[in-house]
This record gives C-alpha cells, sequence and structure tokens, in this order.
C-alpha cells in the first residue's frame, strides 16, 4: 500500500471534521442568542399563574375581614 494514501485519506477526514465542527459552532452560536419559543411560553404562563394567585389572596383577604366582622357580631355577648 501507498502510505501517502492513508495520508491523503487522513487529511480529508479531518478537514470534513473541522468543516462540520465549524458549522455546529455557527448553528449554536446563531440559535444561543435566541430564546427558545417555549421558555417564552412558559414565562407568559408563570405570569398568568402568578397573577391569578395574587388575585385571589386578595379575595380571600377580603372575605375575611368581612366574616371577622359577621363573627365579631354574631359572639358579642346579648344585651
Amino acid at each position: 500500500m501507498n502510505h501517502s494514501l492513508f495520508s491523503f485519506v487522513a487529511l480529508d477526514l479531518a478537514r470534513q471534521r473541522s468543516i462540520e465542527g465549524e458549522r455546529a459552532w455557527h448553528a449554536a452560536r446563531l440559535t444561543a442568542n435566541v430564546p427558545a419559543r417555549t421558555s417564552r411560553l412558559r414565562y407568559l404562563l408563570a405570569r398568568l399563574l402568578a397573577s391569578v394567585s395574587l388575585g385571589s389572596a386578595a379575595v380571600a383577604r377580603r372575605l375575611d375581614s368581612c366574616v371577622a366582622d359577621d363573627l365579631g357580631r354574631t359572639l358579642a355577648p346579648a344585651k
């Protein structure tokens, strides 16, 4: 066998892998700056859930204060 043929094949494989690596690196760089669509969706859903939670907490506090007033009146000693 000709040793220069093996050297040529090895250099060609190294060149192909180098090109594939550069393409993968460029693809990763292009997608690294753009947030994923699922993360935006999760963020919006989290904001929606937080607003519903805060709203329900406000309603619960308001109902608790009304019930506490009614409870205080019903437990007051009769005259």
